[in-house]
């Protein structure tokens, strides 16, 4: 027992080790699981996702298993996280998307896959590679209806070569439904909100309006892949637009995470309107706080642009009177240069999020595609 516990004292030291004091998968801080087949540290949450793969991966608890001293002494301590990605992510793709602690499953699991079990990034071969960045990528998927919430199968083409996702309602079909350009395309994954662990929502401007793909596959590593070829696409896309730039300057636009998403309500321009419920999307990159009908809503109901303190923009927490006769409950007041917006919440806890968010965008400096974005949604109401 004295030679056990020695073991997992040496574990828990070996953890405190640069490199190992995070998830060798997701980031997460503190792991306290480990591979001892291939010899890293990880989180709670990707052990699990390890277990599904007992062919390349076997983990135990640091603080809860027992450790067999040869386990400890003859591989823990030989490898380790480092050791592992100079391994194992050899090659990674500058467009291949590194899930994060606060991803959905399908992400982490689809990256542990790649990496341990069809060892995608080790330089061994470039069948993988050749599939995300080819001049066309096809898949067909569950696609939400647009008067019911079925879903109905269609093709998904994606083109390097005009920078342009097609979708088609059959397989014979020569006119596809929609053209999408990479202009301004953005995949994201939205489990919840799709109701599929597997729920991807594309996303466009069409006629100056936000428009909403909601689509899933059945397969984890199809519908992965497809969400790593848009982002190669993408990027080949700003590469050919701004060729002085460097490649890892686009990163961080290849796809852009909301910064808030959920419901409030919204009264009308004069205050004494209503209050309508709302879905409301937050995004950092475009400065618009877009506003939905219903989580799944293919169109925009409006948007509202968000721009610099400097130039009249504020959002603050608020109360008062409505037309309910009642008081605003934890209202919120978004004042810009040419309407004060009033929007109110369930619960503080959002009232809270929605502002710090809202200040976040506020206080991010404007470029001049900003600018621009400011002045056509001005001119187009």
């Amino acid at each position: 027992m004295a030679s056990l516990e020695r073991n997992n004292k040496i574990l828990l030291k070996l953890v405190q080790q640069p490199g190992n004091k995070v998830c060798a998968d997701c980031g997460a801080p503190e792991p306290d699981w480990a591979s001892y087949t291939l010899g890293i540290f990880v989180c709670l949450n990707c052990s699990g996702l390890h277990r599904n793969l007992p062919a390349v991966s076997r983990v135990k608890s640091i603080r809860l298993d027992l450790w067999e001293e040869s386990l400890v002494e003859v591989f823990m301590q030989e490898k380790g996280n480092s050791a592992a990605k100079a391994t194992f992510e050899k090659c990674v793709p500058a467009f291949f998307y590194r899930p994060q602690q606060k991803d959905c499953i399908v992400l982490k699991d689809q990256w542990i896959r790649a990496k341990y079990e069809r060892r995608e990034f080790t330089g061994e071969n470039t069948y993988f590679q050749q599939g995300y960045c080819s001049d066309l990528f096809e898949a067909t998927l569950m696609k939400k209806g647009k008067d019911n919430k079925q879903f109905l199968k269609r093709i998904f083409l994606l083109s390097k070569k005009d920078f342009t996702l097609k979708y088609f309602i059959k397989e014979d079909s020569k006119v596809p439904k929609a053209v999408i350009s990479m202009k301004d395309l953005n995949a994201v994954f939205q489990p919840e909100k799709i109701g599929h662990a597997h729920g991807l929502q594309i996303s466009y401007h069409q006629d100056e309006r936000m428009r909403n793909l909601f689509v899933y596959h059945e397969s984890g590593q199809v519908i992965v892949s497809l969400f790593n070829a848009i982002r190669a696409t993408r990027l080949a896309y700003l590469q050919k637009k701004h060729p002085t730039l460097q490649g890892s300057d686009f990163i961080p636009q290849l796809t852009n995470h909301c910064l808030k998403e959920g419901y409030m309500e919204k009264t009308g321009p004069t205050q004494r309107e209503p209050f309508k419920k709302r879905w409301f999307t937050l995004c950092s990159m475009n400065r618009k706080l877009l506003y939905f009908k219903t989580p799944l809503d293919a169109m925009e109901r409006g948007a509202v642009f968000i721009g610099t303190e400097s130039h009249n923009y504020s959002v603050s927490e608020s109360s008062g009177k409505s037309s309910r006769g009642g008081r605003w409950r934890c209202g919120i007041t978004l004042q810009t240069p040419g309407r004060q917006f009033v929007f109110q919440c369930d619960q503080e806890q959002e009232q809270r999020e929605w502002v710090e968010a809202l200040r976040r965008v506020i206080a991010q400096p404007m470029t001049p595609e900003d600018y621009a974005n400011e002045a056509n949604l001005i001119r187009g109401k």
